[in-house]
């Protein structure tokens, strides 16, 4: 009624356009506009391309996109800006109809600002060739070296997940503004390319052309955050003072969370309170600082502050204060922030859910996130990886890969992050054939350029036992940041591969990357299974004197694992004595799997004691003390040890051992009777058995227990799990195919022998892969040199 009277009290009948255009502008509700339109209808201005043109735009403002498209199909002869707004205002399939419409359907033909519009919307579609088209009309018609399309089309590019193309453009764009060298560190940052994104900030700072804005400030603060650079980030804010954009709210709240990213949550509070008036945005960002520096107290009373102020909260609000990078010890807060927001109908955003969902995973509530997961009403990639993680994660790989196959079916497009996940249950599984099929997924959706994906590949192929193809990856990457570099390191450890290992370090060395604590742990997991005892001495000692990095636990543990596996015993248990901090299970348990290689009982004694006393319901350790004593025949003590177990209700994780034939997995335990040839298995195993007996093989009978016959231990042993994988391998694959098979256990003496008597005989190569390393068997010999 207000409009109504302004209307009908200022219009005189001789009233113009201006009127019109100028009452638009100040509307701000659909009410008003209607009202307005309605006026205009009556004033005979409803064909006035200006005016409407003016109130389309003002309804895609008010995301009134329904009435925009009706009011715009009731004009006859639209022009090319009423056009534009419409193509831009929708930002979707409807925006790539307008345009196909204004090719075939009208005389007008597209400008700069169709084809930037158009392309902008081609993002949202799924498939990437209707952006690439669009790209080629705009090139046809002479607009390829326009800055307004150019930077549309990086972006395309960048949201497209095809960054090799976007620095393609970039680069050939003659001329560059503000909005562009943005648009690209930002577009690298969504991609997770921060070291990329760091050096186009860079450039733009030696090109000294192109003035900054607040905006090219803050796009590069997440990629500082994430990378942990905070020096580099204080001299991004000298230069934001420098410039006059460090008081603007946002700017500030982009320091705010490069602060509490990189753990100075304290400088954040002090930006906090520089901020006089915090928006909703800065509030969020003070409460993730806080949750994500395990101040989850801090955030939950900043939260209530917020409430009591009456701001409504939103969906980074609640995602901020949910504990995901320090869940342990928050179920309790978790549960409450859940019912909170089932509550407040927040639940039903995907990105609160797929947050919830991942803390589940990660207190190891497995059936609470995939409870979440399926009520959610949309499911976003972002909610699928967050569930093919989770059960990553937790060691189920088999419902990840399930998931992830029901995810394809579902149509839904993997990107980067969905691909590392699936890599990673691929390499847990050892399932080399489906981790293959995802590298041509990676090829298809052009995802080789993203540093993480290429990490993830090389990690799959060395743990799927492919370190050649992993070393063929890593050779072809551009781009290395220290997670390549170790998992290159890491799978020449895992293949006993020491002096690579070592060779590949002095090369990183050179890089001028710079290790970190997994790079270490990796070299000295790698010298202790290449029995390389003073190499790794001098990596732990220039670990802690050259690179001045505190070993944690596993480092020590390692160490006393290269000195124990070489049988300096002694020494080892020096080592642990003169450690600086208290020894833990880590340390003494390697010791005590060295005192079990070398049969030494009176070390074993001392371990075993500090291991039942730190950690007495891990099974594992009883179970190598019983082993101990079955090789000396000191059967009355290891049924003591066994009883021992009993009592306390421990138990061993069983043993299986899968092997992939074709595209299918098949899993066997010890003695396992159920697979469909089952009796063709066992056949060719009482086969190989006779011939490895006439090649003189014996039965390691000496850890099987004890109070059973020395026949009926034997014929226990022969049944082991590795060995029925590998008699169905020799079964289901043509002669001279090599076999590779996966064991989640430490494989036994007597199969590693059985193995080396197998590969020779049968004239195949075994690739063996255990809970330790890889075992690679040719010719009767194991790559190993029996040092495992």
């Amino acid at each position: 009624m207000l409009m109504k009277s302004a209307i009908t009290s200022t219009y005189s009948p001789t009233g113009s356009r201006n009127f019109f255009l100028n009452l638009l502008k100040k509307s701000t509700t659909l009410s008003h506009l209607t009202q307005t339109h309605a006026q205009i209808i009556l004033n005979d201005f409803q064909n006035d391309i200006s005016t409407i043109t003016k109130l389309t735009h003002r309804l895609f403002d008010l995301k009134a996109t329904s009435y925009a498209r009706h009011l715009f199909l009731s004009i006859h002869n639209p022009d090319l800006f009423l056009f534009n707004v419409l193509i831009k205002g929708f930002s979707n399939a409807h925006s790539i109809s307008l345009y196909t419409h204004l090719r075939k359907c009208t005389h007008l033909k597209p400008d700069n600002f169709t084809y930037a519009f158009a392309i902008a919307s081609a993002s949202t579609l799924s498939d990437e060739k209707v952006g690439i088209l669009l790209h080629q009309h705009a090139v046809v018609d002479g607009y390829g070296s326009d800055l307004f399309v150019g930077t549309a089309v990086v972006d395309f590019y960048l949201k497209n997940w095809r960054i090799d193309l976007a620095r393609k453009m970039f680069d050939k764009m003659p001329v560059r503004d503000t909005v562009s060298w943005n648009s690209m560190i930002s577009g690298l940052v969504r991609n997770c390319c921060f070291d990329d994104a760091v050096c186009v900030f860079e450039r733009t700072l030696k090109d000294g052309r192109i003035p900054l804005d607040s905006t090219t400030v803050a796009a590069i603060l997440p990629a500082l955050a994430e990378l942990q650079e905070l020096t580099l980030g204080m001299e991004v804010q000298c230069l934001a003072i420098k410039l006059g954009f460090h008081s603007y709210v946002h700017v500030l709240t982009g320091f705010i969370s490069l602060y509490s990213k990189c753990g100075d949550i304290e400088a954040a509070k002090l930006l906090f309170g520089e901020i006089r008036r915090p928006d909703l945005v800065s509030y969020n960002a003070m409460i993730s600082g806080y949750t994500s520096n395990g101040e989850s107290k801090c955030s939950v009373r900043l939260f209530k502050q917020l409430l009591g102020s009456g701001e409504k909260v939103n969906s980074s609000t609640i995602v901020g204060l949910i504990p995901v990078f320090h869940p342990f010890g928050y179920l309790s807060l978790t549960d409450c922030i859940h019912g909170f927001c089932v509550k407040s109908g927040i639940l039903s955003q995907p990105s609160v859910s797929t947050a919830l969902t991942t803390v589940y995973s990660r207190l190891n509530e497995i059936k609470s996130a995939r409870l979440l997961f399926d009520e959610s009403l949309e499911k976003t990639p972002a909610s699928w990886n967050a569930m093919i993680s989770g059960y990553t994660q937790n060691g189920l790989t088999e419902a990840a890969i399930s998931l992830f196959q029901e995810m394809q079916r579902s149509k839904v497009s993997p990107n980067p992050v969905t691909v590392t996940s699936i890599l990673s249950a691929c390499a847990q599984l050892g399932a080399l054939s489906l981790g293959k099929w995802v590298h041509s997924l990676v090829k298809n959706k052009n995802f080789e350029s993203n540093m993480y994906v290429s990490t993830a590949l090389i990690d799959m192929y060395a743990k799927c036992g492919g370190i050649s193809e992993a070393r063929e990856l890593f050779d072809l990457m551009v781009g290395k940041n220290v997670v390549t570099w170790n998992a290159m390191i890491s799978g020449y450890g895992l293949h006993g591969q020491g002096q690579d290992a070592l060779k590949l370090f002095s090369e990183m060395s050179h890089s001028g990357v710079t290790p970190n604590g997994v790079t270490f742990l990796s070299l000295l997991y790698a010298c202790s299974h290449a029995g390389l005892v003073e190499e790794g001495e001098k990596i732990f000692q220039s670990m802690i004197h050259d690179y001045h990095y505190k070993p944690l636990p596993e480092h020590y543990a390692c160490m006393v694992d290269i000195l124990g596996r070489a049988g300096q015993l002694e020494n080892a248990l020096k080592f642990i004595k003169e450690m600086p901090v208290e020894p833990g299970a880590a340390e003494w348990g390697a010791l005590l799997g060295a005192c079990v290689i070398h049969k030494d009982k009176k070390i074993a004694r001392v371990a075993s004691e500090k291991l039942f006393e730190l950690d007495p319901e891990s099974v594992g350790y009883y179970v190598l003390l019983s082993n101990l004593y079955s090789v000396e025949r000191n059967y009355r003590l290891a049924a003591s040890v066994r009883q021992d177990v009993k009592k306390r209700k421990l138990a061993k994780t069983p043993g299986c051992t899968l092997i992939e034939i074709g595209e299918t997995p098949h899993v066997f335990t010890s003695g396992d009777r159920s697979h469909p040839q089952a009796s063709a298995i066992y056949a060719m195993l009482e086969k190989l058995i006779r011939k490895m007996k006439e090649a003189g093989f014996q039965t390691e009978i000496d850890t099987a227990l004890h109070d059973v016959e020395e026949e009926e231990k034997e014929l226990m042993i022969n049944v082991h799990s590795e060995k029925l994988a590998i008699a169905f391998g020799l079964i289901a694959t043509d002669p001279g195919t090599e076999i590779r098979i996966f064991k989640n256990l430490r494989v036994c003496v007597d199969c590693h022998t059985a193995t080396k008597f197998i590969c020779k005989i049968t004239e195949r190569v075994i690739v063996v892969r255990d809970a330790n390393r890889f075992h690679h068997f040719k010719d009767g010999l194991c790559s190993c040199g029996d040092y495992w």
